[in-house]
């Protein structure tokens, strides 16, 4: 993002996915092996039109984003799933695939996990030296990031306050990770359950995971960047790791191209549901920045405390989780005292406009979404609280076609 773009005048959009054995859908840590085919060498990124191809920390994860800032969200679900199919190809050449959601379901991270070995290296050994990369909140987790630019401090404030608002109820809408190690979890967002904790031994990286109320770039730094990049000084001297990226909270700042990323939302079994995740988040925070509900004093006079708690509450029960906050409701201007979720985004659904956003058809699937709950809970629909191996299997494979069909999992026969 540049300094010249205003609020909501561009979007970036990042997916990871794992890399799985087309077979036995074990993890396949061949993602610089993907990456050579297309480049001709071991490199970090591949750029593809309108999508880029990218590693990440470990070798069975790869990740598709927006070129640049993408003026529209339009043209992205045919993107994305145009550069899915053609990975899918090349990964077939390999006896793999991919496979959506947050979280591998059987995943051993601590028999299974192979770091990047290339490019960066020094970084990413430098983050196993001081966490320990090979637990479940490092190694598997995959997820959505959407950056959304502020031209000055003044959007900057008022972005910022607005994703703080909405943040802790995203899970109810993008919650993909209820299995883990073969077992239902009791958490619909298990992924932001082990993504909380993994920086546990330097508290600062992460917080809350809510972030902060902060009015400038200036206060942000204060508040949390320095103590941050303090408190890992001791660990990190050569200060490998002491930028921007550090910071875990689930939305960031990112001055170096002045926006805020959302990183709090699994990846989908369909980039149209991603993008339709996206766009009802996006079409969400201009009511909020444009203070068609609240303005942003009345929003940052929420407390972390309560927000966090509420974030939590999501994690677990996603769309089921019950509000009883009426300062939190008042800011959405929802009329009743008491809500659900996903009564919450009912009304967010009906108080909105998404049609310029995407293909009409991408509605669909955000009614679906808010309709019968997150991927999550169709997928515990699907394999039920007590799980069977083979049924886990049957679910996953059928999760890993609904990539190159384009088409929403809604269970399995």
């Amino acid at each position: 993002m540049t300094t010249t773009l205003p609020l909501f005048a561009a979007f970036g959009i990042e997916l990871e996915y794992m890399i799985v054995k087309r077979d036995s859908l074990d993890v396949a840590p061949v993602a610089d092996q993907l990456i050579k085919k297309v480049a001709g060498e071991y490199t970090n990124e591949v750029n593809n039109g309108e999508i880029a191809w990218s590693n990440e920390l470990v070798s069975h994860v790869i990740e598709l984003k927006t070129n640049g800032p993408a003026a529209s969200l339009k043209t992205l679900p045919a993107a994305f799933l145009k550069n899915l199919q053609q990975i899918n190809e090349l990964l077939g050449e390999m006896d793999a695939c991919l496979m959506p959601t947050g979280m591998h379901p059987w995943m051993n991270p601590y028999r299974e996990t192979v770091l990047w070995p290339h490019d960066n290296r020094e970084i990413y050994d430098t983050y196993n030296r001081i966490f320990n990369c090979e637990g479940h909140g490092w190694s598997n987790l995959q997820s959505m990031h959407i950056n959304l630019p502020f031209a000055n401090d003044k959007q900057f404030a008022v972005l910022h306050s607005a994703i703080r608002v909405l943040l802790p109820i995203l899970p109810a809408l993008a919650a993909s990770s209820p299995i883990v190690e073969s077992r239902y979890t009791g958490k619909m967002d298990t992924r932001l359950e082990t993504y909380r904790m993994n920086s546990v031994r330097i508290p600062s990286i992460t917080g809350q995971v809510v972030p902060e109320v902060v009015s400038s770039k200036e206060e942000y730094r204060q508040k949390i960047l320095e103590p941050m990049y303090r408190d890992i000084s001791e660990y990190d001297p050569q200060k490998i790791l002491q930028d921007e990226w550090l910071n875990s909270r689930g939305a960031i700042a990112r001055f170096d191209r002045n926006a805020i990323e959302i990183r709090v939302l699994d990846t989908q079994e369909t980039p149209m549901a991603d993008l339709a995740i996206a766009a009802f988040i996006i079409e969400t925070l201009k009511n909020l920045s444009s203070f068609e509900w609240s303005d942003t004093n009345q929003q940052n006079l929420l407390s972390n405390r309560m927000l966090s708690g509420l974030f939590l509450n999501t994690i677990t029960s996603a769309e089921q989780t019950i509000i009883d906050d009426r300062a939190y409701l008042r800011v959405f201007d929802f009329p009743d005292k008491k809500a659900s979720t996903q009564d919450l985004l009912v009304y967010l659904r009906e108080e909105i406009d998404m049609e310029d956003h995407l293909p009409a058809d991408a509605n669909k699937f955000i009614d679906v979404i808010i309709k019968q709950g997150p991927l999550a809970r169709r997928i515990v629909k699907a394999t039920g609280t007590d799980v069977k191996k083979s049924r886990l299997q049957e679910t996953y494979r059928a999760l890993c076609n609904c990539i190159d069909k384009g088409t929403l999992f809604t269970g399995i026969d």
